[in-house]
């Protein structure tokens, strides 16, 4: 009779991880990093990682405790396979665009009250191969900041950017594991928006060859951030991270912010032969109410 071996040990319950935040740079210098081969006698970045032991709560049975408005990320439970899953097995950008991604719409609309449109603008697979072009970040970052979220809107939005800027809009990541086991390694740690400083946000100039320059923001160490994780998230779930939310920037909205520092992390209690992680992240514009 054949033996069932019994599934691997997912690392569960808080533990404490080093995260790798960034120094402030001092008053009046840009922090900046260049997405190519800098200019002469410039270095790629200019930002210096400061490595902090953090305590990470494990949020697995309350999940429905975190909103985005609150603490701008929020999880998804129980939702059905993608069609992508039988497509290309996300594979294929083409397929996952025709695919996954009218899927993804749909979520958020369902998920996010009042939102009425919807514009996804790009995702980004992440692989554990050696070879693979992206893999896990390791650096405390949030995707987007006030200047690039507004300057997402008039790139992607055409004639009705201005209208919609007066509205509510936000940039909202998808993250879903492509694991078909539950996650083991390299999980990913996010911090409650409203437990984040406007001082521990760094915004970091993306500087592209082309002239273009984009923005996301770095983090500073805080002891009053409160890390969190999903243990052993499996493919049925959905993170949501919100990466900026033009309420938050309203006094007395009731909106904590926006913002949602994350990073992946290693789990010094994941098993050393552990699989990789592996994920998509979609990222979206959200309109309305």
């Amino acid at each position: 009779m054949a033996i069932t071996p019994h599934p691997a040990p997912v690392p569960r319950g808080p533990v404490t991880a080093k995260l790798n935040f960034s120094h402030p740079l001092p008053a009046g210098i840009t922090a900046f990093n260049y997405v190519d081969t800098p200019p002469a006698g410039e270095p790629q970045r200019n930002l210096t990682p400061n490595p902090r032991a953090v305590n990470i709560t494990d949020i697995r049975g309350r999940e429905a405790d975190f909103s985005l408005d609150h603490d701008a990320f929020q999880i998804l439970q129980h939702i059905a396979p993608s069609a992508e899953e039988s497509a290309s097995n996300f594979l294929d950008d083409k397929s996952i665009a025709t695919h996954y991604y009218p899927e993804v719409e749909r979520l958020l609309l369902d998920a996010i009250p009042g939102s009425t449109r919807i514009h996804i603008f790009d995702h980004t697979i992440r692989r554990a191969a050696a070879s693979a072009p992206r893999k896990a970040v390791q650096n405390v970052h949030v995707d987007q900041t006030a200047y690039s979220a507004a300057k997402r809107v008039q790139r992607h939005m055409g004639d009705d950017a201005a209208a919609l800027l007066q509205g509510r809009y936000r940039i909202v990541n998808v993250w879903r594991t492509l694991n078909k086991n539950p996650v083991e390694s390299m999980p990913l740690a996010f911090a409650s928006s409203s437990t984040l400083e406007d001082a521990d946000v760094v915004p970091v100039e993306h500087r592209y060859p082309e002239g273009y320059v984009g923005q996301t923001a770095a983090i500073t160490y805080n002891p009053n951030q409160k890390w969190y994780y999903l243990s052993g998230m499996t493919g049925d779930e959905r993170l949501l991270l919100e990466c900026y939310d033009s309420e938050g920037a309203k006094e007395g909205s009731g909106v904590a912010g926006g913002r949602v520092p994350h990073s992946a992390f290693e789990d010094p209690r994941t098993r050393p032969d552990a699989e990789g992680r592996e994920s998509i992240e979609v990222r979206a514009l959200v309109f309305g109410p």
